[in-house]
């Protein structure tokens, strides 16, 4: 496609947006949420931010939203942090506001298919991609479609019961909060300097993500799985510890065959939004 995309980024905090020409993510933009707002109220102003993209005749709008959605509808079923943003019939009111196409999923869903069709998961057919920062999450694409599931939530290996709490609790910006009390950011310069503490909070993360890969190693085998999201850019601290842990897959060929990458995409929400446009054909739910 070499028409422009727009694509945005709908957070609890912020709005973000970014318009896709040939190929290349341009004019990023932030707005922030109005979330204690009402639906109506958000819903202008999203409308507002959009219509400052419009001279770029878009053909068409694609949507990231960290929570649960019906994406054939493309009715945004929760909104984390947004009170209002329940059960919000997010693409009819946009369709009707712009006559443009709208696609609207799961943020970590976009995710996963932005890497595919943009980033370092290109040569992949079949990957998962992780985001790591201030939670976790998971998409997964299959024969090169993106695979959503019932409502988006395909993917959401971080609720899993995992020890006391869940996946996300051990391998998100919540392990080093936790029992850390600290941010990774700081931590990662702490380790940098040689800070034992530091170092051993990155060994110890390395562990838990290395049991997570390996639930998705369980369930889907993919050739790939890609690290997304603020905590990548740690990954030379927590690696050993990481493949030390999935060492203990069972399946030592299927082990061989993976790749574990890094996203290179800062933009990784906004491309994912465009891909859900670009790929529109490809989307697969049940």
């Amino acid at each position: 496609m070499e028409k422009a995309i727009l694509g945005l980024d709908i957070g609890g905090t912020g709005i973000k947006g970014g318009i896709l020409i040939k190929g290349h993510l341009e004019d990023i933009r932030s707005i922030a949420t109005p979330a204690l707002e009402s639906q109506e109220f958000i819903l202008e102003t999203i409308a507002s931010f959009i219509n400052t993209y419009a001279h770029y005749d878009f053909v068409g709008i694609g949507i990231g939203i960290p929570g649960l959605v019906d994406s054939r509808e493309g009715i945004v079923i929760g909104l984390a942090n947004i009170p209002s943003f329940q059960h919000v019939e997010l693409k009819k009111f946009l369709t009707r506001r712009f006559g443009k196409p709208v696609f609207i999923n799961n943020d970590a869903n976009c995710f996963a298919i932005g890497v595919h069709k943009y980033g370092v998961g290109k040569p992949y057919k079949n990957l998962v991609g992780i985001t790591l920062g201030t939670g976790t999450g998971g998409g997964i694409v299959i024969n090169g479609h993106l695979y959503s599931g019932a409502l988006s939530a395909a993917g959401e290996w971080c609720s899993a019961p995992y020890l006391d709490q869940n996946y996300e609790y051990y391998c998100s910006g919540k392990f080093f909060q936790n029992f850390y009390h600290s941010k990774p950011k700081t931590l990662a310069k702490q380790a940098l300097a040689g800070d034992p503490v530091a170092i051993r909070a990155f060994e110890e993360f390395g562990h838990h993500l290395g049991e997570l890969l390996k639930v998705i190693l369980y369930s889907l085998a993919p050739e790939a799985i890609v690290l997304g999201g603020s905590i990548r850019k740690t990954y030379p601290l927590f690696k050993k510890s990481m493949f030390e842990t999935l060492q203990t897959f069972a399946y030592p060929k299927v082990l061989e065959q993976l790749k574990i990458l890094i996203s290179e995409l800062d933009e990784t929400a906004i491309h994912g939004a465009v891909a859900l446009v670009d790929v529109e054909e490809d989307v697969v739910s049940v």
